[in-house]
């Protein structure tokens, strides 16, 4: 066998090798997407804070035809939200962003496009991090501190463009399914309500943009519940701002 011929093999296995390795430790983090672990081993991850508080969060938005029922609904019961932007969704209602963050609620970090980060290299991840962080810090006066992923789904080039943007990845320990098309205002309080407990970070959706046609409205149709369950157990229900342990 010929020098070149062996460097070839020896490239080759080493990268049939590597390749897989990689493709792993990039996956890793996935192992967070099963609720059940994740809320006991990954407390933080999971949003767990404080027993006397319950953090609302809302992702996809802001969306100028949906986002402000939310808004007005909220603000009747005096309840603040922690709301996970898109980029892309941001673009189009830049004032509404400004706007929802003049009311008081905390702006986070959804990323650019809805693409789920696991069919992403570091640089990609980085990117869409990056643009989808600085347009909310314009559209706001103020840089985003949290970022969830979309599906929910983190990867090891997440973890590290997080760390390196400065932004607290948070998920949920609680969520109402209201994305899918058979989900009713009724499923969505009982899906929510199963696991919830105080200290939980409850996941909603403000948009429609990649959940089933008009879902927001079965969505806005199971807050007051929500809210009044949280109200009857003593649990105060804010931003995730306001939900961290001392």
């Amino acid at each position: 066998m010929t020098p070149a011929r062996r460097l070839a093999r020896t490239t080759a296995l080493a990268s049939a090798v590597a390749l897989p390795a990689l493709a792993a430790v990039h996956a890793a983090p996935v192992i967070s997407t099963l609720g059940p672990l994740r809320n006991t081993v990954m407390p933080r991850l999971a949003g767990r804070g404080r027993p006397d508080h319950v953090a609302l969060t809302f992702d996809d938005g802001p969306d100028h035809l949906s986002t402000p029922h939310f808004l007005g609904l909220l603000d009747a019961r005096g309840v603040r939200a922690t709301f996970f932007l898109l980029g892309s969704m941001l673009v189009r209602s830049p004032g509404l962003a400004k706007e929802m963050a003049a009311a008081g609620h905390e702006i986070a970090v959804h990323g650019w496009h809805h693409r789920p980060l696991l069919l992403r290299g570091p640089r990609a991840t980085y990117d869409d991090l990056a643009r989808a962080r600085d347009a909310v810090a314009d559209a706001t006066g103020s840089p985003p501190t949290l970022f969830r992923p979309p599906y929910g789904v983190m990867t090891t080039a997440a973890h590290l463009a997080c760390r390196r943007l400065e932004l607290t990845p948070v998920l949920w320990t609680c969520w109402g399914e209201d994305w899918r098309r058979r989900a009713t205002v009724r499923s969505v309080q009982d899906t929510v309500l199963r696991d919830l407990r105080g200290g939980g970070t409850v996941l909603l959706h403000d948009s429609d943009c990649t959940s089933a046609t008009g879902s927001w409205r079965t969505t806005l149709g199971a807050l007051p519940r929500i809210l009044d369950t949280c109200e009857a157990h003593g649990w105060r229900t804010g931003p995730l701002r306001e939900h961290r342990r001392p």
